[in-house]
């Protein structure tokens, strides 16, 4: 190992301000920047959204402004908060269906037996979980209600699901037997494998739009499984647009995503600095995600 970084001494706002002149950003308005830099950490706004705009050497790359790296942030701040509400919809729709399928099929208590999981092992981890997770939503009066006055105290299938975190409700699915697995991924025209690996994905992007983080310009470390259609034309799936063309396929009845997909175009005209290309977004990236109407529509 390498003799090891020594950590840089804190610099004020001012002389955050300097340092940026120093690497050759263009800085129009100090008292903006100031200000901006007093409400945006440094780390937050200038460490994140710097990324390809400077050389080898450190400097920024000619004409770059600041105000282009803070439209860049705002872009990426309205970006988020459209996508969650879609994401939010597939969500509230795999937790009914999960719940609804799961009950009927074995009973609303049925998720404590290890035998109606693919993995027993895991199952006791998925236990512990939402132990965990009930815990942590104790006082909600539907949890109370369970938990006081049923035998046993345990809460039925259908209300454990909506204490789930996303991530735990893709580990629920991704340990259930793989014949349940399909009969819950048909009710949404999909196979099973490409449902397991969609929740994962949209679960990651969720978590960074929750804690308001970096889509933009971002590489995904959990990656969807696309359709052939999609691999073929040279989409990658290490982007946000790949997650959002699994939204398209899990939300196809959904007759406001066509709106959605205008909200998008909307957002690259008001922020001309974002480059759509560092999201996974090709040249035809409209086409791709409205949804048709059917001849008979």
């Amino acid at each position: 190992m390498g003799e090891l970084k020594q950590h840089q001494p804190p610099m004020a706002i001012d002389e955050q301000v300097e340092n940026l002149k120093s690497i050759g950003l263009i800085v129009n308005d100090e008292e903006y920047a100031k200000k901006i830099l007093n409400d945006i950490s440094y780390f937050r706004l200038i460490k994140a959204y710097s990324l390809n705009l400077k050389s080898k050497n450190g400097t920024y790359n000619d004409k770059v402004t600041f105000e282009q790296i803070v439209e860049l942030y705002l872009f990426n701040a309205n970006f988020r908060q459209l996508i969650f509400p879609e994401i939010e919809k597939v969500e509230i729709n795999v937790r009914c269906r999960l719940a609804n399928y799961f009950a009927e099929q074995y009973g609303v208590l049925g998720y404590l037996e290890p035998d109606k999981f693919a993995n027993p092992e895991y199952h006791k981890s998925f236990l512990d979980d939402i132990e965990e997770e009930i815990r942590r939503n104790a006082k909600a009066p539907f949890v109370k209600n369970f938990r006081e006055n049923y035998e046993g105290g345990n809460l039925p299938i259908y209300a454990l699901v909506e204490v789930f975190s996303f991530g735990t409700l893709s580990k629920f699915y991704k340990n259930m037997m793989n014949q349940d697995k399909k009969i819950v991924a048909k009710s949404f025209g999909i196979g099973y494998i490409y449902l397991e690996s969609w929740l994962e994905s949209i679960s990651y992007i969720r978590n960074i739009c929750a804690h308001y983080g970096r889509l933009y310009n971002a590489k995904m470390s959990k990656t969807p499984s696309l359709y052939k259609e999609y691999t073929q034309a040279g989409i990658g799936n290490n982007r946000v647009f790949s997650v959002l063309l699994c939204l398209k396929h899990l939300l196809v009845n959904d007759r406001h995503w066509n709106l959605f997909v205008d909200k998008i175009e909307m957002l690259f005209d008001k922020y001309e600095s974002v480059d759509i290309k560092t999201m996974g977004f090709p040249k035809n990236w409209k086409e791709l995600l409205e949804i048709k109407p059917k001849e008979n529509e």
